[in-house]
């Protein structure tokens, strides 16, 4: 962490969907290692959100309501900001309504990379990008071991697809555009992330909150779907141990990594929802009918073996150890609790 303040301290970062659930705890993350913080992102939607609970805001420096499908807007605001380093979070990030709406899915997860990308390469001061996809940007064959960086990108609904998209945007630019100079261009793979803070609809633990408080029964499609779960503080480290490499010009760097958790976390949906019950026991829940209604894959994992042996990351919070941190958080907000105060405490639990 001492080397990450170093590298971070008094930088300037644009983070793009910094108002969603993963970028306000990066912008949390940033502000502690001292960087001077530009976000984008549409509006925070929906009540309460992570972004207006935590008071992230207080953090930035500029903050930006803007799409990334409107390059000019964007071109804008990158260059007002003069950034060091490009984090590209900004995603239409649901697999469930990206089956409800493809044409926003597709046109915000391609054009939108193209248009942070195009915007990166009419920005002097950039020295790196980091392209932030997902685990299911592989093309998914059911393998009972973990995907690797070199192997083929695919995926059958439009959310996954379309990230897979974006890993080929960011490969083209970083070959076409910035070969012989330039800003560095990596891209990062996360699994299934959980944490204080997501409010999203169609999602997990949310969706477990929501039910909880109304005291219904959660409704759930695939109990036996396993996914590469983590906190979400885990691959966020990762993202910026690897900009933080791409920072100091280590173009070796330049490429696709993965950040999933250790294999023992690879869980189904109803383990994880068992884990759970340990602190919400009054957490209920059953077999949705429309389970089949869209199409999702039942196993995923991740081999995250590159990020361990080249940036020397690795899993700082078991999953029992995020899933505890995950319904405290949730506790307190239901408690009405000082939230940014709480948040940072868990982020300087996850840094200690």
């Amino acid at each position: 962490m001492d080397a990450l303040t170093h590298a971070f301290h008094g930088r300037r970062v644009f983070v793009t969907g910094h108002t969603g659930f993963k970028g306000a705890w990066l912008c949390l993350f940033l502000a502690r290692l001292g960087a001077r913080v530009t976000g984008y992102a549409l509006a925070p939607s929906g009540t309460p959100t992570m972004f207006e609970l935590a008071r992230v805001g207080d953090t930035l420096e500029r903050h930006h309501i803007g799409d990334v499908r409107d390059q000019a807007a964007l071109s804008a605001a990158m260059v007002e900001a003069a950034p060091e380093l490009v984090l590209h979070l900004a995603a239409q990030a649901l697999v469930r309504h990206s089956y409800a709406d493809p044409v926003t899915t597709w046109s915000t997860n391609v054009m939108g990379t193209v248009h942070v990308l195009e915007a990166l390469r009419a920005c002097p001061s950039a020295r790196a990008a980091l392209v932030v996809t997902t685990d299911k940007c592989y093309d998914n064959q059911h393998w009972p071991w973990g995907y690797r960086e070199n192997d083929r990108l695919g995926g059958h609904d439009p959310y996954s697809a379309s990230k897979a998209g974006a890993e080929l945007v960011a490969h083209s630019y970083r070959s076409s555009f910035f070969a012989g100079g330039g800003p560095l261009i990596a891209t990062a793979r996360a699994g299934n992330v959980i944490g204080g803070g997501d409010w999203s609809a169609d999602r997990l633990i949310p969706d477990a909150v929501r039910a909880m408080r109304q005291g219904s029964a959660l409704p759930v499609r695939s109990p036996n779907a396993t996914r590469p779960w983590q906190h979400v503080l885990e691959p966020l480290h990762g993202y910026l141990l690897l900009a933080a490499r791409l920072l100091s010009g280590d173009a070796s760097c330049a490429g696709p990594y993965n950040f999933g958790p250790d294999a023992a976390d690879n869980l189904s949906v109803a383990s994880l929802l068992t884990g759970l019950q340990s602190h919400w026991p009054q957490l209920a829940w059953r077999l949705d009918g429309e389970q089949h209604a869209a199409k999702e894959a039942a196993l995923l994992y991740l081999d995250s073996s590159k990020a361990r042996h080249e940036l020397g990351w690795q899993v700082r919070w078991p999953l029992a150890t995020g899933i505890a941190r995950t319904a405290a958080w949730y506790a307190a907000a239901h408690a009405s609790a000082d939230m940014r105060a709480f948040t940072e405490q868990q982020l300087e639990h996850f840094c200690a």
